[in-house]
């Protein structure tokens, strides 16, 4: 006699827990080497806060977090059309070139730099092999067919965005600048990856006639559960030959959008997140919806934004097509054509000027 639903679903609860203690305890102690500097408006000495901010994220919300995602499973495998035209741009070519790999990792290719954000080939984002968010679709190019990477852009240290062994291939690879939020530094460092910049918010970074800006965004930093917001995490301003790229990393709303386009100006490109937004009483401080995504592209006045973040590794409750569903909605009721705000198949390619 089979057991009933629910106690199936206690016990893969209490898996989950057990699991999860099990990987603190071990991976207690693993980081050092944290950021210390003067305190600032995000910084009190000791950890990173966001302004204004009347509650953190913690060790709770992550196992609440763990819970939400079994209420609502993802298929083992999710297809995904894919076109990897990736050839670098001629040089002649003033056009900048965007090809969503996927989930946050975007390749953007100018004439004469190679950029990618947040890249993670692994299957897992995750400490381990064999428990973790596993992988829905494979990444739009392979490995093995990435053009020279001058810049590796890390928007915070999750493991979703900040995938060491992807980090070390890259590394090995092609040699390029890591760029990441204070505190990161030192632990790239332990794994061997040297040629790393280090940037508090509003930070600039210079590299072949581009200019990389480190922006606010409303999130927050864990990769052990004991060094919670021990690292900063922020956003970038790409700017290229008068071309302005935004990558808004991993993000709830807030009033950072209207600044940055105050401070840092109207981007021509926006890559904002859709997904990864329910249980809302959850995760609305830090991650935004698809309706917050259309208003974060209204409050910067983007001429175009593009989704990312969705459809590749379950870390919350909607399901595998909800963001989609969902973006289109938003765009409806807000008037928002889908030429603005699109959405690219992973592999597929877009220019601009368009």
């Amino acid at each position: 006699m089979t057991e009933p639903y629910y106690i199936g679903i206690e016990t893969k609860i209490m898996r989950f827990y057990i699991l999860l203690l099990l990987a603190i305890f071990m991976l207690e102690g693993c980081q050092s080497g944290f950021y210390q500097g003067p305190p600032s408006d995000h910084f009190n000495g000791v950890t990173f806060f966001n302004p204004g901010e009347t509650q953190r994220r913690s060790i709770e919300d992550v196992f609440e977090q763990g819970i939400a995602i079994k209420q609502q499973p993802w298929p083992s495998k999710f297809s995904a059309e894919q076109d990897a035209s990736i050839h670098q741009i001629h040089s002649s070519s003033n056009a900048i070139k965007i090809t969503f790999i996927n989930h946050s990792t975007v390749l953007i290719q100018t004439k004469k730099i190679n950029i990618l954000t947040d890249p993670i080939w692994s299957y897992r984002a995750s400490p381990f092999s064999w428990i973790g968010p596993a992988r829905m679709r494979e990444p739009g190019i392979k490995f093995s067919e990435l053009p020279p990477i001058h810049v590796v852009l890390i928007s915070h240290n999750h493991y979703d965005h900040l995938d060491i062994p992807t980090l070390e291939r890259l590394n090995k690879t092609f040699h390029p600048v890591f760029i990441v939020p204070l505190g990161n530094k030192n632990f790239l460092n332990g794994y061997k990856i040297y040629n790393v910049t280090e940037l508090d918010w509003w930070q600039k970074f210079k590299i072949n006639n581009t200019t990389i800006t480190f922006l606010p965004s409303q999130h927050w930093s864990t990769r052990w559960l004991t060094d919670i917001n021990r690292t900063l995490w922020g956003s970038y301003g790409i700017d290229s030959d008068g071309e302005k790229i935004y990558f808004a990393g991993d993000t709830g709303y807030s009033t950072n959008f209207k600044i940055i386009r105050s401070k840092w100006g109207e981007p021509d490109l926006s890559l904002l997140p859709i997904g990864a937004y329910e249980p809302r009483s959850l995760l609305q401080s830090v991650h935004l919806n698809p309706q917050d995504a259309i208003q974060a592209h209204n409050d910067l006045n983007s001429h175009y934004s593009m989704g990312i973040h969705f459809g590749t590794f379950q870390l919350s409750r909607e399901s595998i097509e909800q963001p989609i569903k969902d973006l289109t909605i938003a765009r409806q009721r807000t008037h928002v054509s889908d030429d603005k705000f699109f959405i690219l198949h992973e592999g597929e390619n877009w220019f601009f000027p368009p």
